[in-house]
């Protein structure tokens, strides 16, 4: 077997199993899959985010009266959150769009996967092999060129939105996983720890004008005990704080790696191959066809 034949053999095979690919649909159900998993983690992750809003816009509109001794007090220790209800705003935005990110790239699977896209690439790869075992090959010119870049610009784009959908699951998986479980266990756990925090929180009911001599003992008790709490109180906000700014920037970190960094990258790396096709002279092509002929 010559070397030439040789060529046309190994590029039939590749082209072959790549139509076998695209027609048995293994590949795009697993981008489907992979971004479906992406897609729910960001809506979970944005449902928190939200969450985290409620409970901190909650404690800082919550103001506590105490009477410590017969003197009111008024004050509103949910104003320490202040800091971090921006950095939460923004949290929640980054969760949004990567959630909208998820959905196109799924709407693009979607697309890439219609019948008339499958049955065009399919057409332009037969075509292409028409090119490569046609006897007068050498003398198609300028129409093989056309058809082996067609060919390959089709595949590469059939296949590009698969890739980087199972390549940014998988880089999740290998590198972000892990920080991606403990800040959203953290960050649902300050969601609680506000809440619960919000709760003692709560302003006292008005005086009775019946109130007895006892209940009035009591509510200066409570107030009073309010009043001795109030550092702890301070100090709940303070590290729920800490937790929420450390493991919020830790989920942005995760989502904009996968939905931002990693597709931009796989995106710059299409552009360069789809150029290098463009600009081909298909030198490859050329010497994989018989002798027949004279070169165009």
């Amino acid at each position: 077997m010559t070397k030439p034949v040789f060529r046309q053999l190994a590029i039939t095979l590749m082209l072959l199993l790549l139509m076998v690919l695209i027609q048995e649909g293994s590949l795009d159900r697993i981008g489907h899959e992979q971004t479906e998993a992406g897609f729910k983690r960001a809506l979970l992750v944005f449902a928190v985010s939200r969450g985290l809003n409620g409970v901190i816009s909650v404690a800082q509109g919550t103001e506590v009266a105490v009477e410590p001794v017969g003197i009111g007090l008024n004050f509103k220790p949910g104003e320490i959150l202040d800091p971090i209800n921006d950095l939460v705003e923004r949290f929640s935005w980054v969760m949004l769009a990567s959630s909208a990110s998820f959905g196109i790239q799924r709407v693009l699977l979607d697309v890439m996967a219609s019948p008339w896209l499958t049955y065009t690439t399919v057409g332009a790869v037969l075509a292409l092999l028409v090119v490569i075992w046609q006897p007068g090959g050498r003398r198609l010119g300028a129409l093989g060129r056309l058809v082996c870049r067609l060919a390959l610009v089709l595949l590469i784009l059939r296949f590009s939105i698969i890739l980087i959908a199972i390549g940014g699951e998988r880089f999740y998986q290998a590198f972000l996983e892990p920080q991606y479980s403990e800040s959203r266990e953290q960050l649902e756990r300050a969601a609680g720890n506000l809440g619960e925090v919000n709760s003692e929180l709560q302003p006292n009911l008005p005086q009775a004008e019946d109130e007895s001599l006892l209940d009035q003992a009591r509510r200066v008790y409570n107030s009073a005990a309010k009043a001795v709490d109030v550092d702890a109180r301070m100090a709940a906000f303070s590290r729920a704080a800490a937790d929420i700014s450390e493991h919020a920037i830790n989920m942005i970190v995760v989502f904009l790696m996968q939905t931002v960094l990693f597709p931009l990258v796989s995106l710059w790396l299409l552009w360069q191959l789809l150029k290098r096709v463009l600009r081909a002279r298909l030198k490859w092509l050329r010497h994989g066809l018989p002798e027949t002929g004279a070169a165009p």
